[in-house]
């Protein structure tokens, strides 16, 4: 006869949600996606100083790599034995705290009423799509996350308590630099949310045909956004760079050849490609072609 699983339900190698089992060396495993968090190490992503065990990490943290909940990591070994003195993170201002608790249902509330009131039957919205906050974490003193509506994408920055955003006027743009780079962010307000700032994704939305697949891109956005390796001049963001400057030139190359076969004249070329967009340079190389192919 099997056993009844308990209310809360955990895989087998995992630490069963009970910190105290932990060492304050050992290094634990992602089973969803396989990202290590080792203490040594800290986590970048979540400015978690090197020093810092599993089990003193704040409330709020989740895979930096897929947003996985803390219950998803398996323990992979010891960690290393001589770690020097353990760090605990700094406590998290308990405004935050709450303006990341609320956050995502205020947005969901205002923009759902918006989608039922101004913008039903608008051309320009994809019907098979809801709204839905996604992601929403503490990044250097600031609530962030995404936002998915019928008719845009947008990533969301909301001001802490120390910001003088009230004179901010709607459509002020700014340039706000994250690992991954500098990204354009306009200014918004609105009665119910206060202000913040918003940098865009997708808009309109018809490159989604389900809302499964926008919540899946909305989900690897913020894990993208604060990645180093996606900046312009690091390896990834590189290799993006490359591949469609290759792209770019095949494409070229078998046009020319079928317009010589053809006998028709050169077609004009571009002089220089075109600069790969920010979801691009965040979410990675074939994102747009997935996206592109998943809604043909």
């Amino acid at each position: 006869m099997s056993k009844p699983l308990s209310q809360h339900s955990f895989f087998d190698g995992s630490y069963l949600g009970d910190r105290a089992r932990l060492a304050p060396t050992a290094r634990l495993e992602c089973k969803v996606c396989w990202h290590v968090y080792d203490p040594a190490e800290g986590c970048e992503a979540w400015q978690i100083p090197p020093g810092t065990p599993f089990n003193a990490l704040p409330d709020h943290w989740r895979c930096p790599v897929c947003d996985g909940a803390r219950d998803a990591f398996m323990v992979l070994d010891g960690g290393t034995p001589d770690l020097p003195a353990v760090m605990r993170p700094a406590p998290v201002d308990p405004a935050l705290e709450r303006q990341l608790a609320e956050a995502p249902g205020t947005f969901e509330a205002v923009f759902r009423e918006i989608h039922a009131a101004k913008m039903k039957g608008v051309p320009f919205v994809n019907g098979t799509l809801g709204v839905k906050a996604v992601g929403f974490r503490i990044h250097d003193g600031r609530v962030m996350g995404v936002l998915v509506t019928p008719w845009f994408m947008n990533i969301v920055l909301l001001p802490n308590a120390a910001d003088d955003w009230s004179t901010l006027k709607t459509g002020d743009r700014e340039l706000i630099d994250f690992p991954s780079g500098a990204y354009e962010f306009l200014a918004a307000n609105r009665p119910e949310t206060g202000p913040y700032k918003a940098c865009s994704l997708f808009s309109p939305m018809f490159d989604f045909s389900s809302m499964l697949q926008a919540v899946e891109t909305a989900e690897a956005v913020i894990p993208g956004l604060l990645d180093p390796a996606n900046r312009e001049d690091g390896t990834r963001s590189g290799e993006i760079r490359r591949r469609a400057e290759a792209e770019d030139a095949a494409r070229a190359a078998a046009e020319a050849a079928a317009d010589e076969a053809a006998g028709n004249a050169p077609r004009p070329r571009a002089t220089a490609p075109a600069e790969m967009s920010r979801r691009a340079l965040i979410l990675g190389p074939s994102a747009a072609d997935q996206l592109r192919d998943g809604a043909a």
